[in-house]
């Protein structure tokens, strides 16, 4: 097997990994089961709620 020979068969593999890697978190960015988990998540900023410590302040 050549140098050329061996960059083409790790690029196309790297590519080929690379791509269905995107595809996979894509699927499961969007898969309906995860909407509700990924809503609560974005709400957390929002939320009122303190979860700072009772304190004197220091």
């Amino acid at each position: 097997m050549t140098y050329h020979a061996a960059t083409v068969l790790s690029q196309t593999i790297a590519l080929v990994l690379f791509v269905s890697l995107f595809i996979g978190i894509i699927a499961y960015v969007f898969w309906p089961g995860n909407k509700k988990k990924f809503d609560e998540a974005a709400q957390v900023p929002l939320d009122d709620n303190n979860d700072e410590p009772e304190g004197d302040g220091r």
